[in-house]
């Protein structure tokens, strides 16, 4: 085991996959404290931690081929300094190849599965001989105009073609005490708080009375920082009439900007998905748009799932023709090791998969630019990420219907004597619109 400073704790982060991986890796480096200090690379590290997906094939073999990088930078600096950093590796992949990772990989020091995530703080700073300081905040890694509240782990839906529940097991939500006491910390350091869960409709399904989501949104939205909120991953069966009214009550800070992962819009794909709104994905836009006919919609899509034909393709084309989301990701399917559809029979070969794919990208980007074009003209509400790398004076921001690293930006100019600052939230005048970006002026 590497020996590393007892003070100072030199540490290089990769968080790989989604949004709830990135707050697992906050919320890790937060609870070991003022110990940890950031390092520009895994050579000049003391501790390397690398947080990885395993959700598809993709994501696994970008997991495995970050630690095996870091391994070979480990061993290098062992040559040249006869020290190497503490490796650490956590998340998805560990919990679902665990002990064939072990076996394959030694090299590495410290193993961190998802069933054991309130334990990481603990075992981290055992392997580090570190003494834990209490409760301390996360240590933030979005930049000052946003951050995630992640409500949840775990999923208890049975969708065919999803590693999950089996990676990261059943639906559990974190009590609303300790997610507001989160957010009033992360208020006061960014304008935008984004919720984010597996399926954020279930939040508080396994608690108690009090632990229940009106009650996490009503506390929220009351936090007096809080300038945008934001929710992500709305599963289409919990978007009820009762939430809807409950989300338009509330006003702001809720944007009406509505990430609702449908997965297809034919109803015998999606029972073969055994998706539980399998029938008609219509009525929950069409119930959304009743409560709020500004709203944003967002949704991915799964293309070549096992069985699906031309004729069900062309359903999801006109699906996606006639709602015109606002955002749209578009993904093969990939059959995983343990799932029910890996199984299957009239696996879509791949090629046909990929064409599917681009065309009904290439459709969503006639949509996204006439969608956008309309907002030519238009003054909007934009926060400041940063300055962009282009020019002086230019700056790369978001709109209330821009999630942070899935949709758009923003690029917004100003005088070269005014300097905008990242987390300020300023009306932009939108002067052009081209297919997923946005440019206006101050």
């Amino acid at each position: 085991m590497p020996k590393t400073p007892a003070t100072a704790v030199r540490t290089y982060t990769v968080s790989l996959g989604c949004p709830k991986n990135r707050v697992d890796t906050e919320r890790l480096l937060g609870a070991l404290g003022p110990h940890m200090v950031p390092a520009d690379d895994a050579a000049g590290a003391d501790l390397v931690l690398i947080n990885t997906c395993g959700f598809i094939q993709p994501a696994v073999e970008e997991s495995v081929a970050t630690i095996l990088d870091v391994i070979g930078e480990a061993a290098e600096t062992f040559d040249r300094t006869g020290r190497r950093p503490l490796i650490c590796v956590a998340g998805c992949l560990v919990s679902r190849y665990g002990e064939d990772l072990r076996s394959e990989l030694p090299e590495v020091d410290l193993w961190l599965n998802t069933e054991e995530i309130e334990q990481w703080p603990a075992m981290a700073a055992r392997a580090l001989a570190l003494r834990l300081t209490g409760d301390t905040p996360r240590s933030l890694s979005t930049g000052p105009s946003y951050a995630y509240l992640k409500v949840s782990e775990g999923c208890s839906h049975n969708c065919r073609f999803c590693t999950i529940p089996s990676i990261r097991g059943p639906h559990r939500s974190w009590p609303v005490d300790f997610l507001l006491n989160e957010a009033r910390l992360l208020a006061g350091q960014v304008p935008e708080i984004i919720v984010v869960g597996q399926d954020s409709t279930a939040y508080g399904s396994d608690l108690g009375p009090g632990n229940d989501l009106p009650t996490l949104l009503r506390g929220l939205a009351a936090i007096p920082d809080l300038h945008w909120l934001r929710i992500m991953y709305l599963y289409p069966a919990g978007l009820t009439e009762s939430l809807l009214g409950l989300l338009r009550d509330t006003g702001a800070p809720f944007l009406p900007y509505f990430d609702i992962p449908l997965q297809h819009a034919h109803p015998d794909v999606l029972a073969s998905m055994g998706r539980p709104f399998a029938r008609n994905p219509e009525k929950v836009v069409e119930r959304v748009r009743r409560f709020f006919p500004e709203a944003a919609l967002r949704t991915t899509f799964i293309v070549g799932y096992p069985g699906e034909t031309e004729a069900h393709f062309r359903t999801l084309m006109d699906f996606v023709r006639e709602t015109r989301f606002h955002h749209l990701g578009v993904f093969p399917y990939w059959a995983e090791e343990g799932t029910p559809a890996a199984a299957m029979d009239g696996q879509v070969p791949d090629e046909v998969k990929l064409d599917r794919r681009d065309r009904l990208m290439a459709l969503q980007a006639e949509i996204s630019a006439e969608i956008l074009e309309g907002y030519v003209g238009a003054t909007l509400p934009v926060v400041i990420e940063r300055e962009s790398d282009e020019w002086p004076g230019l700056y790369v921001g978001r709109a209330w219907f821009q999630a942070p690293e899935v949709d758009g930006v923003t690029y917004v100019g100003a005088p070269p004597e005014t300097a905008l600052r990242p987390g300020d939230i300023l009306d932009v005048e939108i002067e052009k619109a081209d297919t997923y970006d946005l440019s206006g002026l101050v």
